[in-house]
């Protein structure tokens, strides 16, 4: 599965339809509703900060969506009744959330009260009309009115094109292939006259109240909060690292976001490098992290990388099928100065990965709470901050076919303050995604960066040295 900007999804033409779920909020949720449900900490903060861009007039909205194809002639019903087990499967799909005195307020429809409400766009003649169609309907969420997810599929008589976007309300990046594999599997009981069977599927909803619940346990001097605590005191004060290039940008203002994707290594060479890592007792991940912090040194960044990592909550139990946003938050940080070895730089980096693991149960949003005395969230990040997220979509569900089946993951947000990459392995090889503002100096830095950052990867993978 590779993760590409919407922009470049490929789509031929075809037979246009669409569904949505039921907007059960507006006259009234069905009787047997769950209205006591909490948001996690992740959704009281995006809802927020898409309240606060609103209210200043930007049409913010972000999303994580898939595509995936089926081939040959397409069975309609059984396609619909996979898009439907989808939102059956999944609690957090069928929530209707509103504005609450503290986050969103959510209720939950039940499953046997669930309908999809179809549209039929018609046929579609054109690649570039039928991708221009899909990236803006892709773009119909709304994070503070819904619909909160969107499907569609553009039929043909050889193979169809099934997509589908979240408001990332709902969801993180692995929901994406978790959906894909759900849907996949699905429609292809159904097309042969059973019923699907999958595995078992945990809510979201449960895993975030208990998330809120350990949070509004947590005090000021919880042992959770140590790693933390360390951490700002080496970063000046601050909680956030700032990345340390030059974007062009004003602090906490919210600009347009440019999406750009680069591959960096072929599977071979990615192959060559995973045992150069492996032989000085590192991980992939860590050889990711560790060429980052490198090429920023290398372009001008300091001589000590910090960065925030989001770090997978699901674990490999009964949340590993769940769809939801299973992320928490940790910072990093480890030496990159220019007289440091391969094997010393990577064992800061594997170190500092492992050093953060423990601190797992402290959510992001609650620190900040308790380590600024804030109480409300950090809502928009306030600089342009440090990120790196790696994620391996060959250990996600369903990867054994994500080749048959031309999976593809897109993300989008309208606006950023920042850069973020999200590096990503698949099949092909190493990849990277990158959302940043659009500046012109912005473009300048990245495009170095990744520069840097390639020569860096293929250095390693050839040389086992930087």
């Amino acid at each position: 599965m590779l993760q590409l900007p919407v922009e470049e999804m490929e789509m031929a033409p075809g037979h246009a339809m669409e569904w949505t779920v039921s907007a059960a909020g507006t006259a009234g949720l069905p009787q047997g509703s769950d209205p006591g449900a909490l948001a996690s900490y992740n959704q009281k903060d995006h809802f927020s900060v898409a309240q606060n861009l609103r209210a200043a007039d930007f049409g913010y909205a972000s999303y994580i969506g898939g595509s995936f194809e089926i081939r040959g002639s397409v069975d309609r019903v059984a396609l619909e009744a996979a898009l439907l087990h989808l939102v059956c499967r999944h609690e957090v799909l069928r929530c209707v959330f509103s504005a609450g005195t503290d986050g969103p307020a959510l209720e939950v429809v039940p499953p046997q009260d669930v309908k999809l409400e179809r549209v039929d766009i018609g046929r579609i003649d054109s690649p570039a009309e039928a991708r221009a169609y899909v990236r803006q309907f892709l773009q119909g969420t709304d994070t503070l009115r819904g619909p909160w997810i969107v499907m569609g599929a553009m039929i043909r008589e050889e193979s169809t094109t099934v997509y589908f976007a979240c408001d990332h309300l709902l969801t993180d990046g692995v929901s994406t292939p978790v959906a894909v594999h759900d849907i996949a599997t699905a429609y292809a009981a159904y097309a042969d006259g059973r019923e699907p069977s999958l595995p078992e599927a945990r809510s979201f909803l449960d895993h975030g109240g208990a998330e809120r619940r350990r949070g509004a346990a947590m005090g000021p001097g919880d042992a959770l909060l140590d790693h933390w605590k360390e951490f700002v005191a080496r970063n000046g004060g601050q909680l956030f690292p700032r990345f340390p290039l030059d974007l062009g940008i004003e602090p906490g203002v919210a600009y347009r976001a440019v999406n750009e994707a680069d591959a960096l290594l072929p599977s071979g060479r990615l192959d060559a490098m995973e045992a150069r890592c492996r032989s000085v007792g590192g991980r992939t991940s860590a050889g990711v992290l560790a060429a980052l912090g490198v090429s920023l040194r290398r372009e001008g960044g300091p001589e000590v990388y910090r960065a925030l990592v989001p770090v997978s909550t699901r674990g490999q139990g009964p949340y590993e099928h769940s769809m939801g946003w299973f992320v928490n938050t940790l910072p990093v940080e480890f030496p990159v100065a220019d007289d440091t070895d391969f094997a010393g730089i990577m064992a800061g980096a594997q170190g500092a990965l492992q050093a953060m693991r423990p601190y797992a149960d402290a959510p992001f949003v609650r620190v900040f709470d308790l380590l600024t005395a804030n109480q409300t969230g950090p809502r928009v990040w306030p600089f342009a901050v440090s990120f790196f997220s790696y994620l391996d979509f060959r250990r996600t569900p369903g990867a054994h076919s994500h080749v048959a089946w031309k999976a593809r993951k897109y993300v989008s947000t309208t606006h950023s303050n920042g850069i973020f990459f999200w590096f990503h392995r698949d099949h092909t090889g190493l990849h990277l995604n990158s959302i940043f503002v659009d500046t012109s100096e912005a473009r300048r830095t990245k495009a170095a960066l990744v520069k840097t950052l390639v020569q860096t990867l293929d250095s390693i993978a050839r040389t086992g040295r930087f």
